[in-house]
């Protein structure tokens, strides 16, 4: 019993030293082709979501623009993932993605390069979103469009929130508000 306690006592530090990952190890594209070390955000809460265009949650661009807006000189951002993984629904390029946010939705947060969010090509970042043996905390596989994960300012994963979840609804009213 003793040497098996003993292992375990070994191995179990050994496993939380292999997740000292956090948001702020990664570095993302910007949708201009810019490098961004997410270490940016340092002491900001962050609220990341993939987007699509061509989506029956599209609309969501306007609450999170107006989340951001709201919320901007509190220490939050929110930091836009367009993607294309379901259904086709993020057909365009970069900058056809831009032009779309930026006209239809006067966007003005930050918004990245679109990249896969789930599946074999899944993005480094987005696999630390969604598996518990990466972040720590859980499994939280992408369903659709617009699904919110909470990023902390110490760059914690904290919680996610479904796609047809509003960005303002009270779950993430709350996190942002609270000290």
């Amino acid at each position: 019993m003793k040497p098996i306690l003993f292992l375990l006592a070994l191995i179990v530090p050994s496993l939380a030293m292999s997740q000292g990952k956090n948001f702020f190890s990664f570095t993302v594209t910007s949708i201009d082709g810019e490098k961004v070390s997410l270490s940016e955000f340092k002491g900001k809460k962050v609220l990341v979501v993939n987007v699509a265009s061509k989506c029956g949650l599209t609309p969501q661009y306007e609450d999170l623009e107006a989340l951001y807006e709201k919320y901007k000189d509190q220490n939050f951002v929110v930091i836009g993932f367009p993607a294309n993984n379901f259904m086709g629904q993020e057909p365009g390029t970069d900058q056809e993605i831009k032009s779309f946010c930026t006209s239809k939705f006067n966007v003005s947060f930050p918004m990245m390069s679109k990249i896969s969010v789930k599946g074999k090509d899944i993005a480094p970042l987005y696999k630390w979103l969604t598996e518990k043996a990466e972040n720590g905390k859980f499994d939280a596989e992408v369903q659709w469009n617009f699904q919110k994960f909470m990023i902390d300012e110490k760059g914690n994963l904290v919680d996610f929130v479904g796609p047809r979840q509003k960005p303002n609804c009270e779950k993430i009213t709350n996190w942002i508000e609270e000290k």
